[in-house]
């Protein structure tokens, strides 16, 4: 997401928490978090019918309530990209294409104005997609043309943090879920592995320099380096990493599966969903500070959201055992319990808010992707 709104704090904050008592996938708090927001009248039963209804009513409410954002932002590439999963496996397919159609016909299937910004790459994952459907060669022509562009380029600076130089280089980790699911899209749509040699090279450029292979995390920005939280942790945020850990599970998705080096971003997923699974709040819920939950105890469901979906890939993938189940349930049940009886999904930390400040009416469109996103693959797993 583009740094100028992204709204994370600067103030370090808290710390993290001892695991000794729990399992690892148990989640962490130091005290008790506040009461989670009341359940609704959609079932948390990871059962095909009551998941299917839950995407749908969420799904019905978000087309009912167009975001204020442009066509072609980043907010809705997530939303978009999930309501292509909800398509596939609905029996009112045609209603959620015909919207996934008119939202790129609304700006001619161009990705965003900025040639090399991550975040004007990520609404071209949903042209991908509808393609699939469609076989209209129009709606991938201008993400193709633009890709092509990045084939010349020569992404060759430092990735310290500036607002301008996220023009060009992938300096700010959400980035990773923005661009390359789409290159590894286009290879996967095209054949031509160019896009995801690409994809692969700025992939691991990024990740070099923001990941901590200790705490097994990844970093917003370099401006968070030396900043601690009030405890003394490092700083993590989890909708940062929920965008790369779902981006993560996008990009292995669509990735040639003799490619030269799967491998390397397999034993990446593997190794920060371990992590996760370990973050996870009793009740279900990931909270925006990673390592101090107890610092912003109110829930946050874009991060739960896109967590529970890639740890739910994972395993629906054979790439996680099945003692990640037991993390994936409690977060669809967090984020089931967080949707309104209108459909709303509340607890989203919105562009520009601080994390503290998110609450029971607070929604942005993404949210109800990382949802959407985290039902197709708990369809999946009821499956099993």
């Amino acid at each position: 997401m583009s740094p100028n709104t992204q709204g994370y704090l600067t103030r370090a904050a808290a710390t993290a928490v001892a695991l000794a008592a729990q399992t690892a996938l148990a989640g962490c708090s130091t005290s008790l978090p506040p009461p989670a927001p009341r359940p609704t009248t959609l079932s948390d039963a990871v059962e095909p019918q009551a998941v299917l209804r839950a995407m749908t009513t969420v799904a019905d409410w978000q087309l009912a309530n167009p975001t204020a954002h442009k066509p072609y932002e980043w907010h809705g590439a997530p939303f978009w990209a999930g309501l292509y999963e909800l398509a596939v496996r609905s029996n009112s397919r045609q209603k959620y294409v015909d919207a996934i159609r008119r939202n790129g016909e609304s700006i001619q299937w161009q990705p965003g104005p900025q040639r090399f910004l991550a975040d004007d790459h990520a609404v071209t994952q949903s042209y991908f997609l509808i393609y699939r459907v469609e076989h209209d060669a129009r709606m991938i022509e201008p993400a193709l043309a633009r890709f092509g562009e990045m084939l010349q380029a020569p992404f060759a600076e430092s990735l310290e943090f500036s607002d301008d130089k996220t023009m060009r280089e992938w300096v700010w980790c959400d980035a990773l879920f923005m661009s390359p699911p789409a290159l590894a899209l286009a290879t996967s749509t095209t054949g031509d592995r160019r896009y995801v040699d690409l994809m692969d090279r700025l992939w691991w450029k990024t990740t070099d320099y923001l990941y901590d292979k200790q705490e097994r995390l990844f970093y917003r920005d370099s401006r968070f380096f030396d900043q601690r939280e009030r405890n003394g942790q490092k700083v993590f945020w989890s909708r940062g990493n929920g965008w790369v850990l779902a981006g993560l599970a996008r990009v292995l998705q669509y990735l040639p599966p003799d490619y030269a080096g799967r491998r390397r971003f397999v034993a990446l997923f593997q190794e920060m969903a371990q992590r996760i699974a370990e973050l996870q709040g009793p009740d279900g819920y990931w909270r925006a500070s990673l390592l101090d939950p107890d610092s912003r105890p109110i829930p946050e469901t874009s991060g739960t959201g896109f967590f529970t979906y890639a740890l739910a890939w994972g395993v629906n993938e054979g790439l996680l055992g099945r003692e990640y189940e037991p993390a994936i349930r409690r977060g669809w049940s967090a984020l089931v319990r967080a949707v309104q009886p209108s459909g709303k999904l509340g607890y989203v930390q919105r562009v520009g808010d601080q994390p503290g400040d998110t609450g029971p009416e607070q929604t942005e469109i993404y949210g109800t992707g990382a949802f959407l996103l985290a039902g197709s693959e708990l369809l999946r797993l009821a499956a099993r």
